[in-house]
């Protein structure tokens, strides 16, 4: 069991992030997210808004979605499965006599019978389209839909870079926006040790590109070798910083 609020906000904060950049990224209102961190889910539209935003907020911080969502079932989500109670029935009347049974089907067929008349008399004389008949005109009723924030969303212009010293360690250091933006790590990759980056450009300072493997957006990418150990990265891909 973890706390829910407290882990998001600590994973926003050791990446720097704030919450214009994030709300632009995963078009979750900021307000909504504020609320996943403060654990104030009574904010949110309804549960199914509340797990599709927690799963998308903690997958763009690099944590795992449906762990969140499992804690939030666990400990908020309580009687969904309950069948509804049904609803108390009348006693039903016991029935009347034949004799009023039989008055009122006749009533219903010499009723059904003139409304048909009726539609059959409008129809011959100026068409279905263009007469209307008091009683059977049907009104149209418009429902007002209310657009809710979608849940799935896009994070294409979002550079998620996995590094993972692969053969050996080599030494990082990492810069988000600029190269004299600031610093979201420093130090040495262990030989077998993973670091995940985020942000919409990336310049990295690279120790010994030979030995790393690396995953941009969840496809497979090399760093430049042979020149400059400065690597930009975007969510397009990682080149060699010009100049550098």
């Amino acid at each position: 069991m973890f706390e829910i609020g407290s882990s998001l906000r600590e994973a926003r904060l050791r990446q720097t992030l704030d919450f214009p950049e994030i709300e632009q990224s995963t078009k979750i209102r900021g307000k909504y997210l504020r609320a996943l961190e403060d654990e104030q889910f009574d904010l949110l539209p309804a549960q199914t808004y509340v797990k599709g935003f927690l799963r998308s907020y903690a997958e763009y911080l690099g944590l795992d979605g449906q762990l969140y969502v499992d804690e939030y079932n666990s400990r908020y989500v309580v009687g969904e499965e309950e069948s509804p109670l049904r609803p108390r029935q009348s006693p039903r009347r016991p029935p009347g006599p034949p004799r009023v049974q039989s008055r009122v089907v006749l009533l219903t067929l010499l009723g059904i019978a003139l409304v048909t008349a009726l539609v059959i008399v409008a129809w011959t004389r100026g068409g279905a389209g263009n007469q209307r008949i008091p009683g059977l005109a049907t009104e149209r009723t418009t429902t007002k839909q209310t657009v809710l924030p979608p849940v799935h969303t896009s994070r294409s212009a979002v550079a998620r870079l996995e590094v993972t010293a692969a053969l050996d360690s080599s030494w990082l250091q990492v810069h988000r926006g600029s190269v004299t933006g600031p610093i979201v790590y420093q130090g040495t990759l262990e030989k077998g040790e993973k670091q995940l980056f985020v942000g919409r450009r990336l310049w990295i300072d690279v120790g010994r590109p030979e030995v790393l493997r690396a995953k941009l957006n969840g496809r497979a990418v090399r760093f430049p070798t042979g020149g400059p150990k400065i690597v930009v990265v975007t969510a397009r891909g990682l080149h060699a910083a010009t100049g550098a």
